[in-house]
This record gives structure tokens, C-alpha cells and sequence, in this order.
């Protein structure tokens, strides 16, 4: 078993943040150190899209087929795809229903990085990355949130989410996440409590301090390690 390492972020009296790594769990699709292949697209991304995320001006974003995209596995992931003209990290945004296991269909200016668009589609190889990224994972509750029902979204997270828990009186509940890349608590247990979110390294982050306060990201105190 991999040793358990535990980083233990500057406290304050509101906020803590805990990172533990501990056997990494299963993971069902998109997996690090393996490199898929498919055809390259691109339609005109604006950063909204299925992983409900805010638009955004960055060009490196992309959606993900439907296969890979895995109930929103990999909504705010990272991929480095290569195309018959060069290669680009894109940030996965969106999910691409009529896309085959292994398309990738890019924003328009981020395939013209790695294909001439008067192509179209392209054929492409692309590989799960662990980039610089600056700042914090944070949270998000969705618009409706109460203490009666809550949907939790991570943001601004270098390793894709494996899994969202809330703390509950003494114990930690895992909240199901849906396609549309919330994990919700139906009944409302643990809306408002800490949190604790494990990337699919096994690295795990703690958060106090977050409360529930729809469509706000608000900052945790520290970001999964590079892997």
C-alpha cells in the first residue's frame, strides 16, 4: 500500500484544508498514463456547456464524447491532444453526445492550433495531464441550494474529481454525481458541513468553512499535488 502522506494547510478559525493520499480508487474511463485516439472537431465553445461551468475567454477548452466524458468524470479535466499540425492542453468543458469513444471536439481556435479547420476532422491521440495551475480548488453550491437539498460542484481542480463527501454528525457521506457535474445531497444531510473530494490519484482534500451560498465559488485552501 502507498504510504499515507498528510499536508496539513495554514489553519484559521473558518477554514482548513486537509491533504491526505491514500489508494487511489477505481476509476472507470479516462485513465493517467494511457493514450487514446479518435477524430478531432470543433464547434464554437464558449465555456458553458454540460459540466455547467461560467463562460470563460480562454480557447483552450474542449467537450469530451459521451464515453469518455463519464457522468461528468471528467468535466474541468485536462488533456493533451495532438493533431496533424501540433499539440494543445485543452480543459474539458462540455460533453459531445454524437462524439465516438476517443473524439474530442475542441473549441474553433483551439483546433486550429493543432489542425487546419478547413479540415474539419482530423485524426487525433490525446493523454490525461496534471498541469501548473494556479490557486486553490473551490466550490460552488448550486442555484437552490437549502438545508433541505444541495448540489456541490468543484472547481479549478488540477486532477479530475473522483469522488464529493460531506461530513454528517461523525461520519463522511459520498454524494452521487450527476451528469450535469453536481453531486447532490437529496435529502439535504451534510449541505453547509465539510467537505472532503478525492481526485482519482487517491489524493484527498478537507474544507471547512464553505457554506452554502448558491452560485458563489468560494476558495478551499489548497490544490491536488501534480501528478
Amino acid at each position: 500500500m502507498r504510504p499515507r502522506l498528510t499536508l496539513l494547510a495554514a489553519a484559521t478559525a473558518t477554514a482548513i484544508a486537509l491533504l491526505t493520499v491514500a489508494p487511489a480508487p477505481a476509476y472507470a474511463s479516462v485513465r493517467p498514463g494511457v493514450t487514446y485516439s479518435g477524430e478531432g472537431t470543433f464547434y464554437g465553445a464558449t465555456g458553458v456547456g454540460n459540466c455547467l461551468y461560467d463562460a470563460t475567454g480562454d480557447i483552450a477548452i474542449a467537450a469530451l464524447n459521451h464515453t469518455d466524458y463519464d457522468n461528468a468524470r471528467m468535466c474541468g479535466a485536462f488533456i493533451r491532444v495532438k493533431g496533424p499540425r501540433g499539440e494543445l492542453t485543452v480543459r474539458i468543458v462540455d460533453r459531445c453526445p454524437e462524439c465516438r469513444p476517443g473524439d474530442v471536439d475542441l473549441g474553433q481556435q483551439a483546433f486550429a492550433r493543432i489542425a487546419d479547420p478547413v479540415a474539419g476532422r482530423v485524426p487525433i491521440s490525446w493523454t490525461l495531464v496534471s498541469p501548473d495551475l494556479a490557486g486553490p480548488v473551490s466550490y460552488r453550491y448550486k442555484e437552490g441550494s437549502t438545508q433541505w437539498w444541495c448540489g456541490i460542484q468543484v472547481r479549478n481542480h488540477r486532477n479530475p474529481v473522483a469522488a464529493l463527501e460531506v461530513r454528517t454528525g461523525t461520519t463522511w457521506r459520498q454524494l452521487p454525481r450527476q451528469e450535469y457535474n453536481y453531486f447532490v445531497s437529496g435529502d439535504g444531510a451534510g449541505c453547509g458541513s465539510d467537505i472532503r473530494v478525492t481526485d482519482i490519484h487517491g489524493q484527498t482534500l478537507t474544507d471547512t468553512g464553505i457554506t452554502l451560498t448558491p452560485n458563489i465559488d468560494q476558495p478551499g485552501r489548497a490544490q491536488f499535488t501534480k501528478r
